[in-house]
C-alpha cells in the first residue's frame, strides 16, 4: 500500500490556515490537538487520522473531502472532480469564496443531470414531400 502524500497535505493545510488568517495555536485549539502536533502535521511528519483532518477541515471552513484528498485517503475521481480540484487547490481565493464557488459548480452539475433525465419530446415527423436542394429548388419545379 502507498503512504500518503503527508507532505503537500502539510503544505496545503499551512496555505490554507495562512490564507483565513489563523495562527497555528488557534487552529490547533479547534481540531482539539496540540501546536507541536499541528506544526509537525504541516511539516509532513506527521499523518493525521481522517477524525483529526474533520476537525482541521471545519477549523479553516473547508470542505474535509478536499483534505482527504490531499492526505490521499480518497480519491477525486468523479466527473468535475479536476474542476473541483482546481477550486480547492487556489489558493488566492478564501475558504468561504471556494465553498460557493463548489456550490454553484455542484448546482448547475444537479440541474444539468436533472434536465438530461427527463424525456425528450419526439420531433415533428418531416412530410413525405420532396426535399429543396441547397438552391431552394424542388426536382419538380426544375427545368430540365
Amino acid at each position: 500500500m502507498e503512504l500518503p502524500k503527508v507532505g503537500p497535505l502539510g503544505e496545503y493545510i499551512r496555505q490554507q490556515r495562512q490564507q483565513a488568517k489563523i495562527s497555528l495555536r488557534q487552529l490547533a485549539a479547534q481540531a482539539g490537538v496540540s501546536n507541536p502536533y499541528l506544526s509537525q502535521v504541516e511539516r509532513g511528519l506527521r499523518k493525521p487520522s481522517a477524525e483529526i483532518l474533520n476537525q482541521i477541515a471545519k477549523g479553516l471552513h473547508i470542505s474535509a473531502q478536499a483534505l482527504y484528498v490531499q492526505a490521499g485517503l480518497i480519491d477525486d475521481r468523479e466527473p468535475g472532480s479536476d474542476v473541483l480540484a482546481a477550486i480547492r487547490g487556489d489558493v488566492t481565493l478564501t475558504g468561504r469564496q471556494r465553498q460557493v464557488l463548489i456550490d454553484i459548480y455542484e448546482s448547475f452539475r444537479k440541474e444539468n443531470r436533472a434536465d438530461t433525465a427527463q424525456p425528450t419530446q419526439p420531433a415533428e415527423p418531416l412530410g413525405d414531400g420532396p426535399v429543396p436542394s441547397r438552391d431552394g429548388i424542388t426536382p419538380q419545379t426544375r427545368e430540365g
